[in-house]
């Protein structure tokens, strides 16, 4: 496994796994009307275009594929944090959450935050994370349930 930043050559790959992640990974813990309202995220080519531009976007890459990938906002915020459904428990959201944290504290960032996924939230508890709150967005009068987590570094 590699590291490396993204590049807007990488964005079909990114979103294709975005998508994947979100209908496969997260399919006990949402709906299927949550999960196709989430991952039609994909359609916001603006956001997904503002976040390569002005986020640290990492990928992790096995074999030439993106395995993974996260961004960091403003240093301290963890915004996109999806491993692809092919390389689930192997290790490349661990690796990936340790760069993040780096990066982080190359910010002198004290405090990370993300909102988080009822998928994703026992990862993010085994790494340090606390659930600050539990957050109910409605998106397309759907609702989706996340959680908004912290962690001191």
């Amino acid at each position: 496994m590699i590291f490396r930043n993204a590049t807007f050559s990488d964005l079909e790959e990114m979103q294709k796994l975005y998508v994947e992640t979100i209908q496969s990974v997260c399919k006990n813990d949402y709906n299927e009307e949550q999960r196709k309202v989430w991952s039609s995220g994909i359609n916001n080519t603006k956001r997904w275009i503002e976040v390569l531009n002005t986020q640290f976007v990492l990928l992790a890459i096995i074999e030439n594929q993106i395995a993974g990938f996260g961004t960091l906002k403003d240093g301290n915020y963890i915004d996109f944090f999806y491993i692809h459904k092919d390389f689930q428990r192997q290790g490349i959201a661990d690796n990936l959450l340790n760069e993040l944290e780096v990066e982080a504290k190359k910010h002198n960032s004290k405090i990370i935050t993300s909102d988080v996924s009822i998928t994703a939230r026992p990862f993010f508890e085994k790494k340090g994370f606390v659930v600050k709150t539990e957050q109910k967005n409605i998106r397309q009068n759907v609702e989706l349930i996340n959680y908004k987590m912290k962690k001191r570094l």
